[in-house]
């Protein structure tokens, strides 16, 4: 017996694609096939609350596990930061004092990128006009101004002055005006006050966001360098920010007067 195949007519195989194209004109798909969820503004909406999950708060470089640290393998592009020749040694010397020289042992605010990264969740909300991002790590806030120019300096602020725009689907956020004290992670990763960061957070579907870093700084680098890293969203049941207690390693060490009596 015969098998007799069936095919679409040219006109209807044009009518199928056309109407897909439609559909997806109309509900863009995310990486994962999904259609992304959208703002009133019609941009993607990155509200909610998201956590990166490895292990470049201890270092953003391949590192092995040792005691309180766990191994992990990095989000740094090429897995190598450019320092200049200098900037290395003071790494180095970071490192070997990060015990008392980290500012995270200090409590002040961890800069950025390093807040996105810190093992603690945070919050993002957001207008057209402004996003606001909401770190549980110290209770810090952090505004991101659509659409603006970012005020003359010098400037040096602990967490720069971040200004947004959209590429597309894509919020970028570029951030200057930092001060000097601030690290990347806790092996000593470091920059100067000339640090410019640019942040990309693309929402991939309902649940992820590629979240991409470029740093330049020429007084520390040699070149600009990029990382990069999944950021997820928090599903927990009544999810929310929880209050942080930070104490100072120095404080944490000093004897308490009741232990004398």
């Amino acid at each position: 017996m015969k098998t007799r195949t069936t095919l679409m007519q040219p006109a209807t195989v044009a009518f199928v694609l056309a109407s897909a194209a439609a559909l997806l004109a109309i509900a863009p798909l995310g990486a994962a096939g999904q259609s992304l969820p959208r703002a009133s503004d019609g941009k993607p909406d990155l509200s909610g609350i998201w956590q990166a999950v490895n292990s470049a708060a201890w270092n953003i470089l391949p590192h092995s596990a040792e005691a309180g640290v766990p191994g992990g393998l990095g989000v740094v592009e090429g897995d190598e930061i450019p320092y200049t020749q200098a900037a290395a040694a003071t790494q180095r010397d970071n490192y070997a004092n990060r015990a008392k020289l980290d500012p995270e042992s200090q409590c002040f605010l961890p800069g950025v990128p390093r807040a996105t990264y810190t093992g603690l969740p945070f919050q993002i909300v957001h207008t057209p006009a402004q996003v606001t991002l909401l770190y549980e790590f110290d209770h810090t806030v952090r505004n991101v101004f659509m659409n603006s120019p970012h005020p003359k300096g010098p400037i040096e602020f602990w967490m720069g002055d971040s200004r947004g725009s959209w590429d597309g689907d894509t919020l970028v956020v570029d951030v200057v005006h930092f001060n000097d004290r601030t690290w990347f992670d806790r092996a000593g990763n470091h920059h100067s006050e000339a640090l410019h960061v640019i942040e990309r957070y693309t929402l991939l579907n309902r649940d992820h966001i590629n979240y991409e870093v470029t740093i330049e700084d020429p007084k520390v680098f040699t070149r600009q360098w990029k990382m990069s890293m999944p950021l997820y969203r928090r599903l927990d049941r009544d999810m929310r920010l929880l209050d942080y207690e930070c104490v100072a390693f120095n404080e944490a060490l000093r004897p308490d007067p009741a232990d004398a009596r």
